[in-house]
């Protein structure tokens, strides 16, 4: 194995343990010494790839956000109607983010660890641009009456993360689909 490929190897076992340890402990009961221990490498290693523990989470959350981000656009992709896209993509992201280690690393210490702005910054980059996206099509094609699509994005974007937070926390099996009717209906109010 070459060196690029074994430094490769490392940073992947260095997020992988790391993912598993700040979804199932948190940001703050995780400690370098765990993660490094779980990887099989040295704390130099784990700084040759990052500046410390909140780059690491950085790139966890990162890789989080994109994985749900590319989750919700394939869901929203395999509709031909772009009315049917943006309800799709809405309820893809509902049920991704319920799952304990998305809704740990992306809802909870996200925005804790790294602050909002940052953690916002990184979420329109994975999937808060193609709600956007979505709302600009609705609008062109008239479906939706054209207005603001920046607030709306994030009124919307806010309310879902709301209900994911909510969700993963619940019992309360029929609870989804709860949601994601009000969820619809909370959409079909923005209809022309």
């Amino acid at each position: 194995m070459g060196r690029a490929e074994q430094r490769e190897q490392t940073r992947r076992a260095l997020l992988r343990e790391s993912r598993r340890l700040f979804a199932a402990e948190g940001y703050g009961a995780v400690g370098l010494t765990q993660i490094v221990d779980a990887a099989g490498v040295t704390k130099g290693a784990l700084y040759h790839h990052f500046d410390g523990k909140t780059a690491l989470f950085r790139a966890v959350l990162a890789q989080v956000q994109e994985e749900v981000g590319r989750h919700v656009a394939a869901t929203a992709d395999a509709e031909p109607d772009p009315w049917d896209r943006l309800v799709a993509g809405c309820h893809a992201f509902l049920t991704a983010s319920t799952g304990p280690d998305v809704r740990r690393i992306m809802l909870i210490d996200g925005p804790a660890v790294l602050g909002w702005r940052e953690w916002r910054a990184l979420d329109e980059a994975a999937s808060a641009r193609h709600l956007a996206d979505a709302l600009t099509l609705l609008m062109e094609t008239g479906v939706i009456p054209e207005r603001p699509v920046a607030p709306l994005t994030h009124l919307l974007s806010g309310a879902m993360n709301e209900a994911a937070l909510w969700l993963a926390d619940s019992a309360d099996p029929g609870d989804l689909a709860e949601t994601e009717a009000a969820l619809t209906r909370m959409l079909e109010s923005l209809r022309s």
